[in-house]
This record gives structure tokens, sequence and C-alpha cells, in this order.
């Protein structure tokens, strides 16, 4: 992993929390899924769709693992697969719920005290197989399954279901799962 990459993204990411005033309240329009269990959502998640950003530009074969920590948290590993430097990028944070261990309203951090909002506002309650994630403000937006591609009438179920909560779906950028380069036997493991 090239360090000079790792470091861009991580002070891009930084910037990023910072002018969103680092924090992790809930945009308008958004609610966070009750009856949230968090045994059930840890593990890898296979990122489906995002908005744009910065820290995530250009990488394919997105995961996020979820795992607790000893202090009780999360420790969130985020790798993508970046084709123009042919190498993995990776970032670990933390993650504690905001409020109730049964709401699906935690603030993460990549970067010390820094702390941004992660809000799982649709879930798959009865599988724990696919979710919609908000940051702070509804710039910031993830499709997520456990599976690197979904069933295309679930896919635009969830894509319905984020215009209605209003986020700007025509901008979302669906993720390649597909690199032969990035396969799960070449994909470091968390």
């Amino acid at each position: 992993m090239a360090m000079t990459s790792q470091f861009t993204r991580s002070l891009a990411l930084l910037v990023a929390l910072a002018l969103g005033a680092c924090s992790h309240h809930v945009p308008e329009g958004v609610q966070p899924v009750s009856d949230f269990e968090l045994e059930r959502y840890l593990g890898t998640w296979y990122e489906i769709a995002r908005l744009d950003h910065r820290f995530e530009r250009g990488l394919s074969d997105v995961t996020a693992h979820y795992s607790l920590r000893d202090d009780g948290g999360l420790r969130v590993i985020n790798r993508g697969y970046s084709a123009a430097s042919g190498e993995w990028e990776e970032a670990e944070g933390k993650a504690y719920f905001v409020e109730d261990s049964t709401i699906g309203h935690l603030k993460v951090s990549f970067f010390g005290p820094f702390y941004g909002a992660y809000i799982v506002f649709d879930l798959d309650h009865e599988a724990y197989s696919q979710a919609l994630v908000s940051g702070p403000d509804k710039s910031y937006l993830w499709i997520l399954a456990r599976t690197p591609t979904l069933d295309p009438g679930q896919l635009e179920a969830l894509v319905a279901r984020a215009k209605a909560s209003g986020f700007d779906t025509d901008a979302l950028i669906f993720v390649s799962h597909d690199n032969p380069a990035a396969s799960p036997g070449n994909s470091p493991q968390p």
C-alpha cells in the first residue's frame, strides 16, 4: 500500500469530517433503524453503491468489516482496490453508539478525536443482508450488502428508499466487485 496515497486519503477524510463539523447528528428526513442487533451486523459488508467522496475516489471492490473492540466499541476496517496504483488501500477506525445500542446510530472515527455520523437508516431486519447508511448530511450515502451484487429488484428498491429520504441517487457510483486482481484470494484479510 502506498504510504503517500494512504496519507492523502486520510487527510482528505480528516478535512471532510472537519468541514462536516465532526457531527454525528442525523440529517433531516433520515431516521436510524430501531431494533438494531449489533451481533448480526458484525462481519463483512460489500459496498454496492456510494455517493462520491475524495477518500474513496477510484476504488473498486470496497468492503467494510466490523468487529468488536475490547472497549465495547466497534473496529471498522474499510478496504478498496485502486486500479491506478494496483494496490489495496485500507483505513482502520472505531465506532461507538451515540445513544442506545438498539438504535442504528453510531459515531465513527478514523482520526483520533474526530467523529462523524454513521446512521443505518434502512436494514433488512430479517436477514441483515442489505442496508442503507448515511453520514452527518445527505452528501454521504452507502448501499451495503453481504454479497458483492444485489438482485436488480432489491437494488432498485434500496435506491428508491434513498431517493425518498432526500438523497441524490442520480449521483450514485455503483461499485465494481469483479476486478481479477482484487479477487478474495488477493485481498488482505481483516
